[in-house]
């Protein structure tokens, strides 16, 4: 099993951009990302230079991904 990695959320959007999401609209500080195909879920990053390691968690979960894919996506 992989650790998560340290991510800002412009490289955890580039990595969910990878796998299928797109960037749907931004409220506020939280940029909203919509998966093209179905099943249509639905992501919400926080703009911030690091992201807290049980939000990335959470939305590695809601993707429906393992850390060792989203860590693959990555690089």
């Amino acid at each position: 099993m992989t650790r998560l990695p340290v991510v800002s959320a412009r490289d955890a959007i580039a990595a969910f951009r990878k796998c299928g999401y797109e960037i749907d609209h931004q409220t506020g500080s939280h940029i909203i990302l919509r998966n093209t195909e179905p099943p249509h879920r639905r992501l919400t990053i926080p703009n911030h230079k690091e992201l807290a390691k049980g939000t990335l968690r959470s939305l590695i979960r809601q993707a429906g991904m393992t850390v060792d894919e989203f860590a693959q996506l990555l690089h």
